[in-house]
């Protein structure tokens, strides 16, 4: 069943539980995705990179078609529109939802710009994620983990001002590996969730975060979490295993990748208690 982002993150911000977002690169990906979501009777959200493959359009239309035929929720989103190119794409290509990342912009670009793609957006039924303070890069996490974090205050009124369905926060994650460890602002999300009560929130950054932050996140007001580099990793990891017997059957590399990527995916699924949360 093919959805809305804001479908989705509204029902788990009713339900209590957090939804996972994993990033997909190619079709294999994609289906792997949509056969976890469907084992564990889970909404899925798929985030696409606009510069990730080739042909973006096609993509996206291969995962509308899965998503269609799906027995569960599925939402197809831009991650990280930088621009407006990236918008236009974006809408273009069939998302039924969009990231407008303005976040690196002084707080009032950031409104001026984030407001514009809503009004567009909005009048196609199309929900739209906005990043307020901005989530920077594991492997300078010294600085990048304690600066430019969501101002709560700012927080509620980025959303009265924009009207965004969802508000990606900067609380201590970052993208990426993480080159110390990662220290999250559970105090400064917990006045984000008081002022933004009705404004689902996303966790960008949560690979290599940590179970117990991720778990704590979601059960303290977070209701979409990013992951990318670790579910790759673990596709990596049991690839270099299977690789490693000189008689590989060469057809089963893919599936292998898959296998680990897949396995990590659903151990998120279950940890954010998405499972058996699809309606």
């Amino acid at each position: 069943m093919l959805v809305t982002m804001k479908a989705i993150l509204l029902h788990a911000k009713e339900n209590n539980y957090g939804v996972t977002a994993p990033n997909i690169q190619n079709e294999d990906m994609a289906r792997a995705v949509v056969r976890v979501a469907e084992k564990c009777n889970a909404p899925m959200i798929i985030d696409i990179n606009s510069w990730v493959h080739p042909d973006i359009p096609w993509l996206v239309n291969f995962c509308r078609d899965l998503a269609i035929r799906s027995t569960v929720p599925i939402a197809i989103n831009l991650d990280h529109g930088k621009n407006y190119h990236d918008m236009i794409l974006g809408i273009r290509s069939g998302f039924t939802s969009i990231m407008v990342d303005r976040s690196s912009l002084p707080y009032e670009e950031n409104v001026a710009q984030t407001k514009e793609v809503v009004k567009m957006c909005h009048e196609l039924n199309i929900s739209v994620e906005a990043e307020l303070g901005h989530v920077g890069q594991g492997e300078q996490y010294d600085t990048d983990g304690i600066s430019n974090l969501t101002v709560p205050e700012e927080a509620s009124q980025f959303i009265k001002e924009t009207g965004v369905d969802c508000l990606a926060v900067a609380i201590g994650t970052a993208h990426g590996r993480y080159s110390g460890v990662p220290h999250i602002d559970f105090d400064r999300l917990a006045k984000i969730v008081e002022l933004c009560p009705d404004t689902p929130l996303v966790l960008h950054g949560g690979s290599g975060t940590g179970d117990a932050n991720l778990k704590k996140a979601v059960h303290s007001g977070i209701q979409k979490v990013n992951l990318a580099t670790e579910l790759v990793v673990a596709g990596r990891d049991t690839l270099a295993k299977f690789i490693q017997n000189p008689k590989f059957d060469k057809w089963e590399l893919m599936p292998s990748f898959i296998k680990g990527y897949s396995d990590k995916l659903e151990h998120y699924v279950r940890l954010f208690d998405q499972a058996d949360k699809a309606w």
